[in-house]
């Protein structure tokens, strides 16, 4: 009987003094990258994307012919495939050179975890030299 409680305190031994930091705790094999703040903050992102609205208001407003319009909307969505695909591989980049120095064996994004996995959005954010901008002064 003294054997069975033994054995039983000894994983609650295990989880109270892993809590208190008293135990190495083990680093999850996940990691997260948070995509909304990395595209919030990255100047190559938000000039992408306001490049391209600017085209698009560009066309819209222009007085060529329908046909044209629609040359140039085909045109401007190719730029927006090719745009999207180099900001996409250069997370994905800069997200397997930290996984890979820090020993991750998946990271997804963000959005798509509920909790749990440890965040390397600030790693990433160095890599691709974002810096977070703050908010705007309030008087």
């Amino acid at each position: 009987m003294k054997r069975i409680v033994f054995v039983t305190l000894i994983p609650v031994a295990a989880a109270v003094l892993s809590g208190c930091g008293l135990l190495p705790q083990q680093q999850s094999p996940i990691a997260t990258v948070d995509i909304d703040r990395v595209s919030r903050n990255w100047p190559k992102f938000i000039n992408y994307s306001n490049q391209l609205a600017a085209d698009t208001q560009a066309i819209q407003r222009s007085s060529a012919p329908l046909r044209d319009k629609q040359r140039q909307l085909d045109e401007l969505r190719r730029r927006y495939i090719a745009m999207q695909r180099e900001v996409t591989n250069d997370v994905s980049s800069a997200a397997e050179q930290v996984a890979t120095q820090r020993h991750f064996k998946l990271v997804v994004t963000r959005e798509l975890v509920g909790y749990g996995g440890t965040d390397i959005t600030p790693d990433v954010e160095r890599i691709l030299k974002i810096t977070e901008v703050s908010p705007p002064a309030t008087k």
